[in-house]
Formats: C-alpha cells, structure tokens, sequence
C-alpha cells in the first residue's frame, strides 16, 4: 500500500485549518487518515505548526512520501532535515504571550471601586485640545471683565 503524509483540511470558509495526517495515496483528499501526526494553521500569526516528530520520523522510515506541502512544513520544524541527517533549521518565531485577562480586569475592579490609586490616565487628545483654547479664552474675558468695571472705577473717581 502506498501511504503518503498529507494534509487534511479542516476549518471554515476562508479559514483553513489542516490536520497532518497519514493516509493510503488512493483515499480523498479529507478521507479516511490511518493517523493524525500534526497540526497546521495558517491563519494565526505567527502560523502554528505542531508535529509528532517521533510519529512523523516512524513513517518517513517505513517508506511514507510527504506531500509538498507537507515537505515544506517539515523542513520549517526540522524533521525533513533530522530524516535526512542535514543540519538543523533556525527555531520557528513564537506568539507573544497574551495579558493575563483576569488580572487586568481584576485592576479595573479595584482601580472602580477605589481600593487601589487609580494611575492617571492620558486624556483624550480632542479633549486636551478643547480645554487648551479654553484656557487661552479665560484670561481675554477676565481682562476684558476688569477693563469696564476700571473704567467704571475712574468715572465715579472723576
């Protein structure tokens, strides 16, 4: 029987998500798999790729023809060149890791109800620009408010 290495699509609409499976060269493309070795999808970034190497290195032993594709994902995780007896490929880029979601809106809960100082936040730059003319406006009308009751002062003086 021939079997090759390949991938199995799964996922949505503009949304792959493929399984790396072992399967008989003569089944559908998402047909019956003799086993799952891996993971790929593409759409996250970086694109996740995640390999039973010692799975994957079983079946390339006993005769096991990967895809193109498949090759592809092999050599991104150095099982291609570790089958081959090649050096080793740089290591894959890994997500950032996330913010802890709770912690931050544990801060939120505490920062709302006052146990923790609250650290200032940046206001708004419409609204920094709205109370910037409204400073310079204020001294105008303050000086133009003393300039009549002045000039009422020296009319009663005179």
């Amino acid at each position: 029987m021939a079997v090759k290495i390949r991938l199995l699509r799964m996922g949505k609409i503009r949304n792959p998500q493929y399984r790396i499976v072992v399967a008989d060269s003569r089944t559908k493309r998402d047909g019956r798999a003799i086993e799952f070795v891996g993971v790929y999808q593409p759409k996250e970034d970086p694109s996740i790729i995640e390999v039973k190497s010692e799975r994957v290195q079983y079946w390339l032993s006993v005769g096991a023809q990967p895809s193109e594709a498949v090759q592809r994902l092999l050599e991104l995780t150095g099982d291609w060149q570790k089958f081959k007896g090649l050096p080793a490929p740089p290591p894959l880029k890994v997500a950032a890791e996330r913010a802890d979601r709770k912690a931050a809106y544990e801060a939120e809960a505490k920062a709302a109800a006052g146990l923790a100082p609250e650290t200032p936040a940046k206001p708004a730059r419409k609204a920094a620009k709205a109370e910037a003319p409204a400073e310079t406006e204020a001294p105008k009308t303050e000086a133009a408010a003393e300039a009549p009751a002045a000039a009422a002062d020296a009319g009663e003086q005179a």
